[in-house]
């Protein structure tokens, strides 16, 4: 069996590298990676500490590059990949533009399509935008589903994808997570953690493409206000969009509390969740790492796509208005009961063994 693996995102790769180990432990199966380079030196901090050289990089990001621009790049790019190495099936995962490029050159050859972590939906287009329709998109091109909770396969059957091509399996990127248990953080983050002293870590991702704008300005304002308490440290490790970056170094540059680091390889990231003892994030994968870590987490966000933290009472919808923002962590910092009753509830994200159980699924040849 001939399989080529389709990534180009950081996520992706955290994501799909537990699933190509996973293939590769099986003679009977060859596997090749295409990386499209969506995210130039984020997916490099992934894959290069994993040893995983991509068997195609296609680097096709460039700067400025439109929603069109980049999905028709990697289309075409993916298509000829696809025409030289001939596979029985494409993997994909999730719902970025890499992912949905990689399910639609497949389905123009008619090669089949699995979809790793299928299912989420939102219910609102745009949020998250672009990645709602994304997702709803692959489902349609793909013929196996792997969903990582119950309400995956739930959302998936309500929209009549046949219950044959659909696998409960667990997110793999708590496989991901759970792999790296007990490594070290490099010299930045040991940095950080050695110099908190009394205070407590908030860790800050923000990011996505609906936020910024007016909702990002009253994230950093609440980020401020938190800053100022004095007992806490807040890290915010800087995504690459310069749309984001520069807005965030304006206000919170020279702030005191505040920590603005560079982006961080994973194993940097996840040692700082598990020694965080808040996470404010608009990303989803956080929001299923952070409750396998036992870590309470605000979504700043209006909507999610992955409920079932909410539903678990790990995860809590709190925008990006200022004084909710400020209010929903200050109950977290200063209430222990509320703090406990959110880190320990239950994670509805998997075990730590989707990668394998998608991995007997592909090799057992499943319905097409």
């Amino acid at each position: 069996m001939r399989l080529l693996v389709v990534l180009g995102t950081r996520p992706e790769a955290i994501k799909l590298m537990p699933v190509v180990t996973a293939l590769r432990a099986d003679p009977a199966v060859h596997v090749e990676v295409c990386a499209t380079g969506q995210h130039r030196g984020l997916l490099d901090q992934v894959l290069a500490p994993a040893g995983l050289v991509p068997d195609h990089d296609l680097d096709l990001m460039r700067p400025g590059q439109s929603l069109d621009s980049l999905l028709a790049a990697a289309t075409e790019g993916i298509g000829r990949v696809l025409d030289a190495a001939r596979p029985d099936r494409v993997i994909v995962q999730g719902d970025t533009a890499s992912a949905l490029a990689g399910a639609l050159a497949a389905f123009h050859r008619q090669v089949p399509v699995a979809h790793v972590e299928a299912g989420l939906r939102s219910g609102d287009p745009a949020q998250p935008f672009p990645e709602e329709a994304y997702r709803r998109t692959i489902t349609l091109l793909a013929d196996l589903h792997f969903a990582p909770t119950q309400g995956a396969v739930d959302a998936l059957l309500a929209e009549r994808v046949d219950a044959a091509s659909v696998h409960l399996t667990g997110n793999t990127g708590i496989d991901a997570l759970f792999a790296l248990r007990g490594s070290s953080p490099g010299s930045v983050v040991a940095a950080v953690l050695g110099n908190l002293g009394a205070r407590r870590l908030l860790l800050v991702t923000c990011h996505r493409r609906e936020n910024i704008g007016p909702p990002l300005d009253a994230v950093i304002e609440a980020l401020a206000a938190l800053a100022a308490r004095g007992d806490v440290a807040v890290a915010l490790p800087l995504h690459p969009n310069p749309a984001v970056a520069s807005r965030i170094r304006a206000r919170l540059g020279a702030l005191g509390g505040v920590i603005l680091l560079p982006a961080l390889s994973y194993p940097d990231f996840a040692a700082l969740m598990a020694a965080a003892s808040v996470i404010l994030t608009d990303s989803g994968g956080v929001q299923e790492e952070a409750p396998a870590l036992g870590k309470p987490v605000l979504v700043l966000r209006e909507t999610t796509e992955r409920p079932e933290g909410v539903a678990a009472g790990t995860a809590r919808l709190v925008g990006t208005d200022s004084a909710r923002i400020v209010a929903e962590t200050a109950r977290l910092l200063d209430d222990p009961a509320a703090h406990a009753a959110m880190a320990l509830a239950h994670s509805p994200y998997g075990d730590g063994r989707a990668a394998r159980r998608i991995a007997a699924i592909l090799a057992a040849g499943a319905p097409r």
